[in-house]
């Protein structure tokens, strides 16, 4: 395996990543994966976020093991304190210990956002976090309602992501849906670039099924899309998905998609019941769908692949970047000194 080819498997940097549903982090300490990266996460007593690098630099045990203490977590193992900062606060088993006052920890910088939270991995230790811009359908919280849903996954981020860039498998794996029954079994396909990515679709064919899928960069990578809905599945537009993956491993990744419809005022509530009462357990079997094909695909599937027109989308996607694991891996050679932990 390439040097490109490994660094991309653990994940692209110089973006914001989803790594957690904003419920999952409550009063304890949650410990994550995530780029390969053993991360603790947690609140303060303010109900601000922090996260620190897992590990406690007296013998290495698990900060997430620990107690939350607001604004430092207690280690497990031997009590010492360290600070959101990355600094050592207490050690209170021995007095005047020189390992109190040093910051010896990792910090990530970290925000919350329509539900979710988000770590910003640099391609360099010191790379200040970009501006993290979401798909209108999301940002607008006045004339959209959305909902989260995360799902852990058995495979190689990329799987997950060039699935979503694939509109035709909808036609097939999901024909039994409840919104992707209709729509064309043959197509041809097109390639639209856009100011953030690029748009990839069906030719003579829109409102129909899945029909088009987009990716974008602002910040975070992220992959929207819209089905038509039929009236009887509650008010509003097209149902529109927003997602983005995470990788936790070369193995491993986590998904996040938002459900999103344009409601307002009585209808926003009307299709939220709607949603959490009837739709909500149909997404999710279409996302088991996904969830099964992908874990179950042949070993080193990408290496053995015929790829023909309706790949051009994902073909497009993985140039896109290699380009980039290119232009970072370069960084890294002049930039040793500031290399980030892989």
């Amino acid at each position: 395996m390439g040097d490109t080819e490994h660094y991309l498997n653990q994940g692209l940097r110089g973006l914001w990543y989803p790594v957690l549903a904003s419920w999952e982090v409550q009063s304890a300490p949650v410990g994550i994966t995530r780029l390969g990266q053993q991360i603790v996460v947690w609140r303060n007593q303010q109900g601000e976020l922090q996260a620190l690098e897992d590990r406690c630099p007296h013998r290495g045990a698990r900060l997430s093991m620990g107690w939350n203490l607001g604004d430092r977590i207690a280690c497990w193992y031997h009590g010492i304190e360290v600070a959101g900062s990355g600094t050592v606060k207490d050690v209170p088993a021995v007095a005047g210990c020189p390992l109190a006052g040093r910051q010896c920890v990792r910090t990530y910088t970290i925000q919350e956002a329509h539900g979710a939270i988000f770590i910003w991995f640099g391609v360099t230790a010191d790379q200040p976090a970009s501006e993290l811009v979401f798909p209108e359908e999301l940002a607008d919280g006045e004339h959209y309602s959305n909902f989260l849903c995360t799902a852990a996954w058995n495979c190689n981020y990329q799987y997950a992501l060039e699935n979503v860039m694939d509109p035709m498998h909808g036609t097939y794996l999901h024909s039994s849906s409840h919104s992707m029954a209709e729509g064309d079994r043959q197509a041809e396909m097109s390639l639209q670039p856009t100011d953030t990515g690029f748009i990839f679709q069906k030719e003579g064919q829109k409102g129909v099924n899945f029909d088009w899928v987009e990716f974008g960069e602002s910040g975070a990578q992220w992959m929207r899309l819209s089905i038509p809905y039929r009236k009887r599945f509650g008010p509003g537009g097209h149902f529109w998905i927003v997602g983005m993956v995470v990788p936790e491993d070369e193995n491993r990744c986590r998904v996040f998609f938002w459900r999103i419809r344009q409601v307002s005022g009585w209808q926003r509530d009307m299709w939220r019941f709607l949603y959490r009462n009837r739709l909500e357990g149909l997404h999710w079997d279409v996302l088991e769908q996904d969830r099964v094909v992908l874990e179950n695909l042949a070993p080193d599937a990408r290496q053995h692949e015929f790829l023909y027109q309706h790949d051009v989308g994902l073909s497009r996607l993985r140039r896109m970047m290699q380009k980039a694991a290119r232009q970072q891996l370069g960084q890294l050679a002049e930039h040793p000194e500031v290399r980030e932990p892989r």
